[in-house]
């Protein structure tokens, strides 16, 4: 039954990985290159993780701001309305002890303006961050290698099921039309008494069962097509036009692979390096923190005090002021904090080694699998590839038997139905081969961007 081949459909659903992004109405002929191309530029995820390495990359600048010279400027104008008052021991003006005079210094008008400068000299957490933040643009360049072979994968599969369908329809269509032809001798046959009316109808019940699994596949191209824009990133309202062909894809022996993965091919694998990378960095930070850090600053200033608003007046002067300095900071009792953040930061550190050999034996055992997994689909293709041409000679012989009067009705309808049966599982077998070398390319890190 058809019900094989409309299965593989909410398999796949259940499979997608990212939404993509709608773009303008418009039509397209396109092979799976071209389609894995079109996603990787209109996909939404793979948007996303390329304005991730951009996001990375402007930290890695902001990082290296720090260490540049910082220059502010800064200046402001006052009116006091009650200039402050200071205490002056009235002692020194001939006055009684223990007394203190109030005594208003200064004017109602003041202002000043000034530049300051600064020049980070050593730091080691600074050094550490900026090794820290080129490590993350690193590793947000893998996560989007990541998305693109996410993305390739999931379009090279909906390609798959789309071509996949669109033969069975194929194949089903022309089924219908020979079912129908055999439908319309045998109302012949019947209408002037050659056959038997339960002869006729079970003819009529094969035709309807045929007709029924055609009308489903046909419609399950449609639902395949707008899973194949969906994963591309392309408008469901476009007009897609797939120029591959099922005889165009090629069929990899099992030899053509090694028996063991290169770890380093795998992105996953090189994306945990990067976290071991970053681990230690992690480290190194906090022990560096425990050093001193150095910084150049300096400043020059002018200020004014005024009766009257008269700043802008040449004839009155503005005071400099100006100064330059060196500075050092010593942490020499931090509370254990350092301490305490270093060894959390080699626990952490020893995780990600446990986790690398996790994911090691994580992707020798994938490996393994989709070898397996390959071929025994090679093999299921080949029985049912087999299967199929039985099924399509057994249907062949029951209709000559049936046309020479040697053959029954029921004969005829049986091999119909194993050959539909036989077209079903062929076609299934078809793509879950397909499938296993995507996910044996997968695993073996063949497929790279």
């Amino acid at each position: 039954m058809r019900k094989k081949i409309i299965k593989i459909l909410p398999m796949l659903l259940l499979a997608t990985l990212n939404h993509g992004e709608l773009l303008s109405q418009g039509s397209y002929s396109l092979n799976i290159k071209e389609a894995v191309d079109f996603a990787l530029v209109n996909q939404a995820n793979v948007k996303n993780a390329e304005l991730e390495t951009r996001v990375a990359k402007a930290r890695v600048n902001e990082l290296i701001g720090i260490g540049l010279p910082q220059v502010n400027a800064s200046g402001e104008l006052i009116q006091y309305f009650d200039v402050p008052t200071s205490f002056f021991p009235a002692e020194f003006s001939g006055g009684p002890a223990n007394v203190y005079l109030p005594v208003q210094f200064g004017q109602p008008y003041t202002g000043q303006a000034g530049f300051s400068a600064s020049q980070l000299l050593f730091d080691g957490s600074y050094i550490a961050g900026l090794k820290a933040s080129r490590a993350y643009v690193e590793l947000s360049r893998k996560d989007l290698s990541r998305a693109k072979i996410e993305t390739a994968i999931a379009v090279s599969q909906a390609y798959y099921l789309v071509l996949v369908n669109k033969e069975a329809a194929k194949e089903l269509l022309t089924e219908v039309e020979r079912i129908q032809k055999l439908k319309d001798d045998t109302k012949k046959l019947y209408e002037n008494g050659f056959v038997e009316k339960t002869d006729y109808d079970r003819i009529v019940l094969n035709y309807n069962i045929s007709k029924n699994a055609s009308n489903q596949v046909t419609r399950s191209i449609g639902i395949s097509e707008n899973l194949l824009k969906f994963q591309m990133g392309m408008d469901q309202q476009a007009s897609l036009t797939l120029t591959e062909e099922l005889d165009d894809i090629n069929i990899t022996t099992l030899e053509a692979y090694n028996d063991t993965v290169d770890y380093r091919n795998r992105i996953e694998y090189s994306i945990i390096q990067s976290q071991y990378r970053l681990s230690i960095i992690d480290v190194q930070n906090f022990k560096s923190s425990r050093y001193p850090s150095l910084n150049l600053f300096g400043s020059l200033g002018w200020n004014a005090s005024r009766n009257d608003f008269n700043f802008f007046n040449s004839d009155y002067k503005w005071y400099p002021a100006s100064l330059v300095g060196l500075q050092m900071n010593v942490t020499i009792f931090g509370g254990l904090q350092k301490h305490s953040q270093i060894q959390q930061a080699k626990l952490n550190m020893m995780k990600v080694e446990n986790s690398i050999q996790v994911l090691e034996d994580n992707i020798d055992r994938e490996y393994q699998n989709a070898r397996s997994s390959y071929l025994n689909a090679i093999g299921e293709l080949e029985t049912q590839k087999e299967n199929r041409e039985l099924a399509k000679e057994l249907s062949r012989v029951s209709k000559i038997k049936y046309d020479t009067g040697i053959g029954s009705s029921l004969e005829v309808v049986d091999a119909e139905s194993s050959l539909r049966e036989a077209e079903a599982s062929y076609f299934q077998a078809l793509f879950n081969t397909y499938a296993s070398k995507l996910e044996l390319d997968r695993t073996a890190g063949l497929i790279k961007y």
